[in-house]
């Protein structure tokens, strides 16, 4: 369970968010998806200043603009649901391009785009400044079952090992003239799934006997505290504070207007 297992979303970098505790940056998270996700959707000049207060995080965060564009791409089956409903909501509609657009179907997809864009970027930052296992630590501080923190460990740890593997057999497969070309040759892939599943099986067995050879009790060694002070909790509380005040304004605005 060496640090040297980074995770690829991890960015390694020296700024004052990378510094902040793991839980203190997850309630921050989600203290900022809430605010965004109660925010009223006609009020898209509250949705701008979102987009302004994750760019501010980022820029402190030193994380490049370009990483996060690319990292959005997990948000692209989101955008295609987005981009259909005008075509298929009901209710008044709007000539646009020459084509009838349904209003509600519109403001939906302008909803699920805004919300799911932030929340997507608010992620992708926690993700670059927090290395998974810190992640995990913050989790179980706030009240996360040890147990499950721990099966989420070994995954992380593991799942490039799995992949290896599945790619040295992958490997062996095709040294041996093997192609899959149709359904026939589901059966040696079957084969292949079954033999992965019984090496991995083995090697659970074999990291969890040398677990216990070395003291393992059910609980994983606290390699650093994982504390925070009032400091740290007040820096991590300007994202959702600010956040709340735009969503309190918005909801106001919205009101008078209503």
């Amino acid at each position: 369970m060496g640090a040297g297992h980074a995770h690829s979303l991890y960015l390694r970098r020296d700024s004052p968010v990378h510094a902040l505790p793991p839980h203190c940056k997850i309630v921050a998270t989600v203290g900022f998806v809430l605010a965004v996700a109660v925010t009223p959707r006609h009020e898209v000049w509250a949705f701008a200043l979102y987009a302004v207060l994750l760019a501010a995080v980022a820029a402190v965060a030193r994380i490049p603009a370009g990483t996060i564009a690319r990292r959005m791409v997990i948000e692209v089956p989101f955008v295609a649901f987005a981009l259909f409903l005008p075509f298929v909501a009901r209710g008044p509609e709007v000539e646009v391009l020459g084509l009838a657009l349904s209003v509600d179907g519109l403001w939906g997809a302008f909803t699920i785009l805004a919300k799911g864009t932030l929340g997507v970027v608010a992620s992708i930052l926690l993700a670059a400044t927090t290395e998974p296992r810190t992640l995990l630590l913050g989790v179980e501080r706030l009240g996360l079952p040890p147990l499950l923190t721990q099966i989420a460990t070994f995954m992380f740890r593991y799942l490039d090992v799995v992949a290896d593997e599945l790619r040295r057999m992958r490997v062996a497969r095709a040294s041996r003239g093997f192609e899959a070309r149709d359904l026939r040759d589901a059966k040696v892939l079957a084969r292949s799934l079954a033999s992965l599943f019984l090496r991995c099986y083995e090697r659970g067995e074999r990291v969890h006997l040398a677990m216990l050879s070395r003291g393992y009790d059910g609980r994983m060694p606290v390699l650093a505290e994982a504390g925070a002070s009032r400091g740290q909790w007040a820096a991590s509380a300007l994202l959702p504070a600010a956040a709340a005040v735009v969503a309190a304004a918005a909801w106001m605005v919205a009101f008078r207007l209503g």
